[in-house]
């Protein structure tokens, strides 16, 4: 306390000064004042406080150490990668997709390069009328583009694979952030008649249907890659780095004919539109090698125009669809029992009054026939003639037959939806399944299978494997019936395809045919709809050296006819000829006009 009143003296003292001597002394005294007698120095700071300080300098310098070692050492890579990608851009080289012909070569499905409009939202300066010019060239109201512009401020789709005239237009708008690329489209030369075979790709130009989707890896490819600097506006500046190119996709070549697809497409549907049917389907087999010569399916739909497309036109109905198959069953019930020696075809089978009853259940046919032989049982279409042949048989040969052909087995086809269908253990049949099912109720299979079973007949009782590409060579059958069964049955379907069987109008001019119709009520919830049918025919020509299996189906005729001999019958007899006509096989029948069904000769089927 003492230096505090001493150094306040000395202030007081030196204020009774002269205002000139004041600032002399002034001068004198502050060249003479002694700091360390300050009591604001003089007082003594806690050592830890310092120390403390210290240490929060050091740790800085730790941390900013640390930080360079990470950036700099450490972490090096990452922060290349994004100091690369603020101007290093990989850009993909797509690669062209593979192509699918027809057997012939003719196109079904290519691609073609399209344009797409993308942009850079901030940097769109476009005016009210140039985005309405916009939007309308694009097909979307103005409300939409600014919701598309507004998703991303860095890049946004406008609308992709655009045709050539918009891409022009747009282009002649001239638009600030507004940019064009090419990318590929897929063309369909066939349209709808090849669509459910051909399928289609999405917009990523990756396979959703049919072929495009079964061979998917096969006609993508593999796409090629180049580096490249951008500047901010997204231009190519520089390439840096090696360029990976593109491998093209593989082509691939269907069995399919274009002019017999063509052909069982046109006439299918002209069947549905006549029968007012809700739908119909075409299967043709060549069975020297087992291809697939037309799979054709109604409704259809534009595989290159794909807007509003319903479920329906996009079912492959021959390969999704199952049902039972009715009478067409009937001839390997027959070629069973020939096969074991229980029957032969001029046995005699008693089928008088018309009717039979198993276990309480009354199975009956169109009409009594009475007396028939084998042949005639298959001819007349007799469910009695062939539920008495079937007693001859175990649950067992009839099961191991029905197997042997395919059925309760999803086809070995390269091709995506085929069905198993059902057939149930033998061991679970009671007695009266066992005799629906000699008639076809009771089991289910697509219109594939049972063109593809139809193959026993055709090529001397040996099953073949079938094929939707160019089969190289011919698979190995699996022998089912002996050669003289198989040329048995084929008489009897001749017969049945004949006047006094069920499908004469299946006949066709310049070639025999053989063949077996069928018609079924469709199942409903657990029980059969009263006035809902399907129709079928399959069958085979020429008789005595088949080449081709044709099998049709209509869903659901609706125009007062529905017997399988009087809807399916004549599609089937228009593609025979069709098809054998573009297959140069000569004809075995005399060219005559007189080989028309007339509607006396056919007999009414029993289902």
């Amino acid at each position: 306390m003492s230096a505090w009143r001493e150094w306040l003296g000395r202030l007081g003292r030196g204020g009774s000064r002269r205002p000139g001597a004041r600032a002399a002394s002034g001068a004198v005294s502050a060249r003479s004042v002694r700091y360390a007698s300050s009591p604001l120095l003089a007082s003594k700071t806690p050592p830890w406080r310092s120390k403390f300080l210290v240490a929060l300098v050091g740790a800085g310098f730790l941390l900013l150490l640390g930080r360079a070692v990470y950036v700099q050492v450490i972490g090096t890579e990452f922060y290349q990668q994004q100091g690369a990608s603020r101007y290093a851009h990989k850009l993909e080289l797509p690669a062209n997709r593979g192509r699918i012909t027809d057997r012939g070569g003719e196109l079904l499905a290519s691609s073609v390069e399209a344009p797409t409009l993308w942009a850079i939202p901030r940097d769109v300066t476009a005016t009210s009328a140039e985005k309405r010019q916009l939007a309308r060239l694009l097909g979307m109201s103005v409300g939409d583009l600014e919701k598309r512009l507004a998703d991303n401020p860095n890049f946004v789709y406008l609308r992709r694979q655009v045709d050539d005239s918009v891409a022009l237009q747009v282009r002649a708008l001239n638009l600030k952030g507004v940019h064009q690329l090419t990318e590929y489209k897929r063309r369909y030369p066939a349209g709808e008649a090849a669509a459910h075979v051909v399928g289609f790709t999405n917009v990523e130009d990756r396979g959703q249907e049919g072929i495009e989707l079964a061979f998917q890896s096969d006609l993508a490819g593999r796409d090629g890659s180049r580096r490249v600097i951008k500047d901010r506006r997204g231009r190519v500046v520089e390439d840096i780095g090696e360029r990976v190119p593109p491998v093209d996709g593989r082509d691939i070549e269907l069995a399919i004919d274009t002019k017999v697809q063509f052909f069982a497409y046109q006439r299918i549907r002209d069947a549905v539109a006549e029968h007012k049917a809700k739908a119909g389907s075409v299967v043709v087999l060549d069975v020297q090698s087992g291809e697939v010569l037309a799979l054709a399916n109604y409704p259809s739909y534009t595989p290159g125009d794909r807007r509003n497309l319903s479920g329906a036109q996009l079912r492959n109905r021959a390969l999704t669809d199952t049902f039972e198959p009715g009478s067409t069953m009937k001839p390997f019930i027959i070629g069973e029992a020939l096969q074991a020696g229980r029957v032969s075809p001029s046995t005699v089978i008693d089928t008088a009054p018309g009717r039979m009853s198993v276990t309480g259940s009354t199975i009956s046919d169109a009409h009594p026939h009475g007396a028939l032989t084998v042949e005639q049982v298959i001819q007349k279409s007799s469910n009695v003639g062939t539920v008495k042949i079937s007693q001859l048989l175990s649950e067992r040969e009839m099961w191991e037959t029905f197997s042997a052909i395919g059925l309760g087995q999803k086809p070995q086809i390269d091709f995506p939806g085929a069905v198993t269908g059902r057939l149930r253990p033998y061991k679970t049949w009671r007695p009266i399944e066992k005799a629906t099912m000699s008639y076809g109720y009771g089991l289910s299979a697509s219109l594939f299978q049972l063109a593809r079973a139809y193959t026993v007949f055709a090529r001397d009782g040996e099953l073949i494997p079938v094929s939707i590409t160019r089969a190289q060579q011919p698979g190995a059958g699996v022998r089912v019936f002996s050669p003289e069964v198989a040329r048995d049955v084929r008489h009897m379907l001749q017969m049945a395809a004949g006047p006094g069987g069920t499908g004469p109008k299946a006949q066709t001019i310049g070639y025999s045919v053989g063949g077996k119709s069928g018609t079924a009520h469709k199942q409903e919830g657990k029980g059969y709809a009263d006035k809902k049918y399907r129709a079928w025919f399959v069958g085979l020509a020429p008789i005595d050296k088949p080449r081709i299996v044709v099998a049709v189906m209509v869903d659901e005729p609706n125009a007062g006819k529905y017997f399988g001999g009087e809807v399916a019958a004549p599609v089937f007899s228009e593609v025979v000829q069709k098809t054998l006509h573009a297959m140069g096989v000569s004809p075995d029948l005399d060219v005559k006009p007189q080989i028309v069904a007339r509607h006396e000769d056919a007999v009414e089927e029993s289902f």
